[in-house]
C-alpha cells in the first residue's frame, strides 16, 4: 500500500507537469458547465450536454491517459527505476488505475452540479464503471506500445469509436445496432434512463462482457510485454 501512495503522489506530480494529460481530465468539466449555463434551446432534452459530454469523458479522458501515461514512463525507462526501488508491477499498476480513476471521478462530480441530488448517486456509479472499463483499455494499450508515439496511434481510433459512437448512435439506426455492444452506449442508455430500476439484463450482460475482454486482453498484454 505504502508504494501505490508513492505512484499516487509522483503522478499528481507528473500530470502538473503534462499538459497534455492535464487538458484530459480538465476539458469535459469545463465544457459541461459552460454548455449547459450558456445554451438553452426550446425542445432540449434536460441536461443533454451533461449527458453528451460525460460519455465523451468517460471514453476518452481515462483511456488515453492511462495509456499515455504507462506508454511515456517506458519510453523513458522510468518504470525499470521504479522496479529497482522495488515496487511491484501490480503496485504500480494499481497506482495508476487509482489515480486516473479518482481524477476522473472529481471530474464527474463537477459535472453533476447541474444535476437533481437524487440523480447523483445514479449519475456517478454509471460514470465509475464507466472510468473502470476505459482504464483497463488504456493500461492494455500502454502496456502494448513500445513508446508513447505507438500508444498514440493505437489509442487514437480505440477512443474514437468509445467516446463518439454513442452520439452517431443518437443520428444514425444502423451505428446505433452496432454500437449498442460497446460499453459507453449502453451506459449512456442507462444514463438517460438515470434510475437504478431502469437497469436491463442485455445491459448488464453488455457491460460484463466488455469489462471481461477488457481484463482479459490486460492480463494478455501484461503476460506478453510486461513492464519492460
Amino acid at each position: 500500500m505504502h508504494n501505490i501512495l508513492i505512484i499516487i503522489k509522483k503522478q499528481i506530480r507528473d500530470t502538473l507537469k503534462n499538459k497534455m494529460v492535464l487538458i484530459q481530465f480538465i476539458l469535459f468539466p469545463v465544457m459541461t458547465l459552460v454548455m449547459e449555463n450558456a445554451i438553452n434551446i426550446d425542445g432540449m432534452p434536460e441536461l443533454f450536454f451533461t449527458k453528451l459530454f460525460s460519455v465523451m469523458y468517460m471514453g476518452m479522458a481515462p483511456l488515453t491517459s492511462t495509456a499515455s501515461i504507462i506508454s511515456e514512463e517506458k519510453e523513458k525507462n522510468t518504470l525499470r527505476v521504479l522496479t529497482m526501488a522495488n515496487v511491484k508491477p501490480w503496485e504500480y499498476l494499481s497506482g495508476v488505475g487509482i489515480y486516473v480513476w479518482v481524477i476522473c471521478m472529481i471530474g464527474a462530480g463537477v459535472m453533476a452540479t447541474g444535476m437533481k441530488n437524487e440523480d447523483m448517486p445514479f449519475y456517478l456509479f454509471i460514470m465509475a464503471v464507466g472510468f473502470g472499463i476505459s482504464i483497463l483499455a488504456g493500461a492494455c494499450i500502454g502496456i502494448f506500445a513500445r513508446n508513447q508515439m505507438t500508444a498514440t496511434s493505437i489509442v487514437m481510433p480505440v477512443m474514437l469509436v468509445f467516446a463518439f459512437s454513442p452520439m452517431l448512435a443518437m443520428f444514425n439506426e444502423s451505428i446505433e445496432k452496432v454500437a449498442r455492444f460497446a460499453y459507453t452506449q449502453q451506459l449512456k442508455t442507462l444514463m438517460d434512463d438515470m434510475a437504478f430500476d431502469g437497469i436491463r439484463t442485455d445491459s448488464i450482460l453488455i457491460l460484463a462482457v466488455n469489462a471481461a475482454m477488457m481484463a482479459v486482453l490486460f492480463f494478455i498484454a501484461f503476460r506478453k510485454k510486461g513492464l519492460e
